[in-house]
């Protein structure tokens, strides 16, 4: 009879909890989840020849457990993701969608502050998926340069599928 009593107490404790979520904590405010805010805000993103290649604006959102890309190229091609921490395995996830490449990429903060992720990207259309990869890399000057690079199993190497230098938009208006 204790367990059962024990076990309802427990359960309308979450469902009291979940029916208030405004009283509970944030439950992300742990340094690990702040490990990619480095690449938060409005961003003015540039091709290593300084050609632009689109605005990128990065969200903090969900009680600060989720970052959301919105992704707009100079061609007017868009794109998501959402990116998270996940404190049961440690790892940072990436999830981007678009109509060209859906990428699905994990992985972690190195020493050296760089955010590193690998997985793998799919083409929608065809279902070809291949080994892929991310590297985000902030300066004190607050840009970030991000390199995405691909798996080419004929070539057997990795060859660069992206690379732009984030520059803060309000940069560009001052």
């Amino acid at each position: 009879m204790r367990t059962l009593i024990c076990g309802l107490y427990a359960g309308l404790h979450i469902i009291m909890a979940q029916a208030h979520p405004e009283d509970q904590a944030a439950p992300c405010q742990a340094e690990a989840f702040r490990q990619f805010d480095f690449w938060l805000g409005d961003w003015r993103v540039t091709s290593p020849d300084g050609t632009l290649a689109g605005t990128n604006r990065i969200t903090l959102e969900a009680q600060g457990c989720l970052l959301t890309e919105h992704w707009t190229g100079a061609s007017g091609a868009s794109g998501q993701s959402y990116n998270y921490y996940n404190p049961a395995r440690q790892v940072w996830r990436q999830v981007w969608i678009s109509p060209g490449a859906m990428i699905d990429i994990e992985g972690g903060l190195s020493e050296t502050g760089n955010m590193s992720l690998e997985g793998w990207i799919t083409d929608p259309a065809t279902h070809a998926r291949a080994p892929f990869r991310g590297l985000w890399t902030p300066y004190e000057d607050g840009t970030v340069l991000q390199r995405f690079e691909q798996y080419d199993r004929q070539t057997e190497a990795w060859t660069l599928w992206f690379s732009g230098l984030y520059t803060p938009a309000q940069a560009d208006a001052e």
